[in-house]
């Protein structure tokens, strides 16, 4: 490796310029940072093949601008680790290595700003640490605040890249005035130089190089920074964009406002196969935990009425049937949604939280996150934007045994938006509460910055299944890009896994799914998430396959190991999962023709038998055993909608 190590003091001039390589600890993984006439850069490739060309690097603030005539003073590199366990996630026990540049910069003789970078063996991270500058305000005294107004962090893809990219919508549009949520469709295989629907798009943003794959994202974002996006500014250059103007009801700065020193949330870049894409663990390897958890939270499997049923579902009698529903299944919680207030009352849910603990339930409700950022009907409202009110309601919550909130309609990715997310988190945690999110923004490491936060919503989820055929006729395609962008990055509240043919209480109207039962089977193994409400509905006890109940009943929902075995973004997806000793290997089908695959799966040992969950040509499932052969390979066929299980 070649490293740059400067004496202190030595100086290096802004005009010209230099340039160094860093690698990560395997080698395969190589940043070089640049000064190009006093402006920071970077580029990165992955065994030799240029990923990102030279692309800007710097940040703007109110008092200064450190993104050009900037002087590089010195450099250091060392070897940092961490290993970790953090159960809600896709990998529950990680061992994270990598090297770590820090470049520090000066402008007019004041440090200003350092840069770190960390290069592991499938990604590269960096962030700024805005120093204070020694100047002085009016009044004399020393600055020690800023306003962060944008930043000149770029990705400058080479010629011949194609994206598969979610485009950020407009602010205050779509149901109720709630826009933006993150709920729009990927659009696969296009070519670098759009700018999605004009607003650029939503992160993670996955990039196809060559023969190599490039994710984009950011982590370790709270209350302190916005939540960014991602701009098109030309070509195959793509820019950090700060929050659109109108978010939160047009009130609001899309700036950041920071005390000095403080960093600024990483950017990461996951670079190599798609193995590495779906199996990097760099949102959570870069945070730390904010708080300690006030208790051992538990997590596990339920069911919700809303997205068979709907609204008028959210009373007493048939909340009753679910709980019953749920403990048939040896569930472990139920999701009351939207109006319960109103439709059942506090009283009756509270005598409802009591029966579902008598048969080993537990509840999650519903809030409207409220303010002045949408026109959401849905109650309860105003209930979760008032610090006051909201530790009152959770004191509530806690004294009547309720397990979460599920808190809806968010405004944006504004400074004050992200503080509300903190800040319900945290008081959430001081009543012993989980939070799930929805309506919502991208969760940036939050599973390990917040032991208390589960999943968030921030994709075209099951809901969109009942509102419209179209998105039931694109399930399979769209569940074939979940698993290498949108939930690669962070825990998803899809709540999918149907068993009724139709989305409607008879089961003989509304839409219709086009997918297998099968594929339900896959796709509660493919998306992850600690806490899993699923879409199945009572009358799947008697209408649904028996083995698919059955495998419904016994899917962990808590994983400790995950393996990329084939797939590409919107055609299919091949993957393992591990709960303690028991492997789950899944697939499902997008494409046209039938997927034929010989997999090699070393998980199971020769000889192991095997369960083998699959549908045949018009999507009628069956089980059947098979043994591991010698080679420890099995053959399968995935027709289109459909999917494959495999498990001992």
């Amino acid at each position: 490796m070649k490293a740059m190590i400067l004496l202190a003091g030595l100086m290096v001039m802004t005009t010209g310029a230099m340039a160094d390589t860093y690698k990560s600890p395997d080698g395969h993984v190589a940043l070089t940072l640049e000064m190009e006439q006093g402006k920071p850069c970077y580029q990165v490739s992955y065994d030799g093949q240029l990923l990102i060309s030279q692309s800007p690097l710097g940040i703007v603030t109110n008092i200064g601008d450190y993104s050009s005539q900037l002087t590089q003073t010195n450099v250091q590199e060392r070897q940092v680790s961490d290993s970790y366990d953090l159960r809600t996630i896709k990998q529950s026990h990680v061992d994270y290595v990598a090297t770590e540049v820090v470049a520090s910069y000066q402008q007019e003789g004041r440090h200003v700003m350092d840069i770190t970078f960390r290069i592991s063996n499938r990604d590269v991270a960096f962030r700024y640490t805005l120093q204070r500058p020694g100047l002085k305000g009016p009044d004399g005294n020393p600055v020690c605040v800023c306003v962060v107004k944008g930043e000149a962090s770029s990705f400058i893809f080479p010629e011949g890249t194609t994206t598969f990219l979610c485009p950020q919508v407009k602010p205050m549009g779509g149901f109720a005035r709630t826009y933006p949520s993150y709920e729009t469709p990927y659009t696969c295989d296009e070519p670098v130089g759009k700018n999605g629907w004009g607003e650029g798009y939503t992160f993670p943003c996955l990039f196809r190089t060559g023969d190599n794959w490039v994710l984009l994202s950011e982590t370790g974002t709270d209350g302190g920074y916005v939540g960014c996006r991602l701009l098109n500014t030309g070509g195959g250059h793509y820019q950090i964009g700060f929050p659109q103007d109108g978010e939160l009801n047009g009130l609001g700065s899309p700036f950041v406002g920071m005390p000095l020193p403080s960093s600024t949330p990483w950017r990461t870049i996951t670079v190599g196969p798609l193995k590495h894409i779906v199996e990097t663990t760099v949102p959570w390897d870069l945070v730390e935990q904010k708080y300690k958890p006030s208790k051992v939270y538990e997590y596990g499997k339920g069911t919700w009425s809303w997205i068979i049923r709907m609204d008028s579902s959210c009373n007493y009698d048939e909340q009753k049937e679910y709980i019953d529903f749920s403990a048939a299944m040896g569930w472990q919680t139920v999701l009351v949604d939207a109006h319960w207030d109103l439709q059942i009352g506090y009283e009756r849910v509270a005598e409802l939280a009591r029966y579902a603990r008598s048969k080993g339930v537990s509840l999650f409700l519903w809030y409207n996150s409220n303010g002045y950022w949408n026109d959401a009907p849905q109650t309860p409202k105003n209930r979760m934007s008032n610090s006051r009110i909201r530790r009152q309601e959770m004191k509530w919550l806690q004294e009547n045994g309720i397990r979460g909130i599920k808190v809806d309609f968010f405004a944006g990715d504004k400074q004050p938006t992200l503080q509300l997310y903190e800040d319900i988190l945290s008081d959430a945690n001081d009543y012993g509460l989980l939070c799930i999110f929805h309506g919502c923004t991208l969760p940036r490491g939050w599973e390990r910055m917040f032991p208390n936060y589960v999943a968030s919503e921030a994709v075209l989820a099951s809901e969109n299944l009942s509102f419209g055929q179209a998105f039931c006729d694109a399930e399979a395609r769209n569940g074939c890009i979940h698993p290498f962008i949108r939930n690669t990055v962070g825990s998803m509240d899809f709540g999918g896994s149907a068993l009724n043919k139709r989305y409607s209480t008879d089961n003989q109207h509304g839409t219709y799914r086009r997918t297998s039962d099968v594929y339900a089977l896959a796709t509660a193994v493919l998306f992850q998430s600690a806490q899993q409400h699923f879409a199945l509905a009572p009358n799947n006890l008697t209408d649904a396959p028996a083995w698919a109940i059955d495998f419904m009943k016994k899917v962990p929902t808590m994983w400790d190991e995950v393996r990329f075995i084939d797939g590409y973004p919107g055609k299919y997806i091949i993957l393992a999962r591990r709960s303690g000793e028991r492997w789950f290997v899944v697939g499902i089908n997008a494409g046209q023709q039938p997927l034929k695959r010989t997999l090699s799966l070393p998980m199971f040992a020769k000889g192991t038998t095997l369960t083998v969950y699959a549908d045949d040509a018009k999507l009628q499932g069956k089980v059947t055993t098979v043994k591991q052969s010698k080679k420890q390979q099995i053959s399968i066929t995935i027709p289109q909608n459909g999917g494959v299980v495999v498990m001992y």
